[in-house]
């Protein structure tokens, strides 16, 4: 069985300076209340491993805008003007990747593996400072595995022992981030108890998952 605890106790335990994961896109299948509970709890310093800045006023894009986050790992940051700010004011490093390439580094991170060979970014400035790997005639960067702190995932039914539901389009980063960090908290929005969750229906086994926070508390 796996704890069930609030947002805030969930934030309290990060750190200043550490690494974490948040998962979804944009605001879609992002743990909205663990997200307005860093805020409060007043962490700083973050690196933070996620697929977008999103906007200054919602989910992520807040604690951009409140100055916690002191490096961005992202594939897109254009429609969260603090970022442009502060990273040409010198006080928010950023590090863009590709999408798919941010996913399968996180993927590596979780699988143990030591990195993954892709095209992408070859002959761009995506390339500069990585090992290039030619292949049967082709050439491909290697790209480093990610893992982190701390995932904080979002979820839509989970049972007592973490096995985890994540409908439709929320699966976005979600599911690789719960494999690659210490400690996975799922912040989802119905709680079963175990059995109750279809086997068929499980995105994230509970295995992965260490905390449990319902939305909303």
């Amino acid at each position: 069985m796996k704890e069930i605890i609030t947002a805030a106790t969930a934030a309290e335990e990060v750190r200043d300076g550490d690494t974490i994961m948040i998962g979804g896109f944009m605001c879609c299948g992002q743990p909205l209340t663990i997200v307005d509970a860093l805020l409060d709890c007043g962490v700083k310093d973050l690196t933070v491993i996620t697929n977008d800045s999103g906007w200054p006023d919602r989910g992520f894009g807040k604690l951009v805008a409140a100055k916690r986050v002191k490096k961005l790992i992202a594939s897109h940051v254009g429609l969260n003007p603090e970022v442009a700010k502060q990273m040409f004011a010198g006080t928010l490093e950023v590090e863009l990747v590709p999408q798919g390439t941010l996913a399968e580094r996180i993927r590596c991170g979780g699988a143990g593996l030591g990195g993954v060979l892709t095209p992408t970014g070859i002959g761009t400035e995506v390339e500069d400072g990585k090992q290039k790997i030619s292949l049967d005639g082709r050439d491909y960067l290697l790209e480093t595995p990610l893992r982190a702190d701390f995932a904080f995932i979002s979820g839509t039914v989970t049972d007592r022992a973490g096995n985890t539901f994540i409908a439709k389009s929320e699966k976005n980063f979600n599911t690789v981030m719960a494999t690659a960090s210490h400690r996975t908290v799922v912040e989802t929005r119905t709680v079963v108890e175990r059995g109750e969750l279809d086997p068929d229906k499980v995105t994230v086994p509970g295995v992965f998952i260490k905390s449990i926070v319902e939305a909303g508390k």
